[in-house]
């Protein structure tokens, strides 16, 4: 009598098409031909090729899960900066003043949006981080795509903190994930100009937007425009490090370090 050898006290009268050994029902995988064992099956799992983009990144395709996290995480602390009135935009806004002794302020409002009235500012970023987050993260990897996400919004806030400090603009609380979402609008122009994909239009959004932020008030142009160049280096570095996840890893970490030496300087020259 044929048993299943992951449960001996079965009857077992289907046999798996690879191994040919019997497979009670809760141990057979429907298999493109007949049925085959869970065994067969996590084995020819093991033993598939991975495919992966020009990056070296696992194609993974399916959910964005980390661009879908990301959304979900600034509406979330939206709605707490909702709930606990200006308590958690005080505490986690960028205040160039500040920003020194509270470092964490840096990334933090990244995550914030103006709670006041409708709110235009968390739809329109989440909107932009939904169009361009998915292919981004999808050719880069996770992994690269959050640490590009996170380096860019540190280097909006520090862009912001360098300009009041040289220039002595007025400070003010600052938050938004503009300055990461420019960032991913700077990735997705070297990503594409280096897969010879045109860049027209998305160049010509990235010139509207950018123009705006310096004709609207109350627009922090300096943490988008910072946010631009800091995407657009840290994409330039890693395309050009393609497979050698050592290199792209130490070419985001110069970035990062980068943004962090210009901003112990404008803490050292601010007024």
């Amino acid at each position: 009598m044929p048993v299943c050898p992951r449960h001996p006290g079965r009857e077992s009268y289907v046999r798996c098409q690879r191994c040919g050994r019997p497979a009670c029902p809760d141990c057979q995988r429907e298999a493109p031909v007949g049925i085959q064992c869970v065994d067969c099956v996590a084995q020819a799992r093991r033993e598939a090729p991975v495919v992966r983009t020009a990056l070296g990144s696992r194609a993974r395709g399916g959910r964005p899960v980390v661009t879908l996290s990301l959304i979900g995480a600034c509406v979330l602390v939206y709605l707490l900066q909702v709930v606990s009135g200006n308590a958690v935009t005080n505490l986690l806004g960028f205040y160039p003043p500040v920003a020194p002794s509270e470092p964490w302020r840096y990334l933090t409002s990244a995550f914030l949006h103006f709670p006041g009235g409708l709110p235009f500012h968390l739809l329109l970023n989440m909107y932009v981080l939904y169009v361009v987050g998915p292919p981004l993260e999808e050719f880069l990897g996770r992994g690269r795509f959050l640490a590009l996400y996170l380096v860019s919004a540190f280097g909006g806030s520090v862009a912001y903190q360098l300009v009041w400090a040289v220039f002595g603009t007025e400070a003010r609380l600052a938050v938004g994930a503009s300055g990461a979402v420019f960032g991913l609008f700077g990735a997705l122009l070297v990503v594409q100009r280096r897969m010879r994909v045109p860049v027209g239009q998305i160049g010509v959004v990235v010139a509207i937007n950018l123009g705006l932020s310096f004709v609207v008030p109350g627009i922090a142009w300096e943490a988008h425009l910072g946010g631009l160049v800091t995407g657009a280096a840290a994409a330039a570095l890693l395309v050009r490090t393609p497979r050698r996840p050592g290199l792209q890893v130490a070419a985001l970490a110069a970035v990062a370090a980068l943004w962090v030496l210009l901003a112990v300087v404008a803490s050292t020259v601010a007024p």
